[in-house]
């Protein structure tokens, strides 16, 4: 787990994520290194995934899922552009979390992968 993330710059949070991956991959992660979290990113896109329901582990709140992105056409309002697309699924704990926040929490994460420079400032 990744602590802190609202308080770190991508280029912190991608370290991180390099040393926890590390650790995952020679089997050296500690209960500790997996407890605490509120939310949880999993992602089917590197296996080929299309789609999934994400599904919430107690006690955290929420989990983001994504699949594979693809180039699709997506039509501008006079012709089809290719697009890339990436699926994104959140789910949540409706005691916790209110759906609008959710929808807005979606809306604004697509504004960031869009333009990434935003993320990067």
């Amino acid at each position: 787990m990744i602590r802190d993330v609202d308080k770190k710059s991508v280029y912190d949070l991608a370290h991180d994520l390099g040393e926890m991956s590390v650790k995952a991959r020679d089997g050296k992660l500690k209960s500790q290194d997996m407890q605490g979290g509120s939310m949880t990113i999993s992602s089917l896109g590197g296996i080929g995934g299309t789609s999934f329901t994400p599904l919430v582990n107690a006690p955290e709140v929420a989990i983001l899922g994504l699949t594979r992105s693809r180039m699709q056409p997506v039509w501008n309002g006079k012709e089809f552009i290719p697009r890339l697309m990436q699926p994104v699924d959140v789910s949540y704990d409706h005691r916790v979390i209110d759906g609008a926040e959710a929808a807005r929490f979606v809306a604004s994460l697509g504004k960031y992968l869009t333009d990434i420079r935003r993320v990067l400032l």
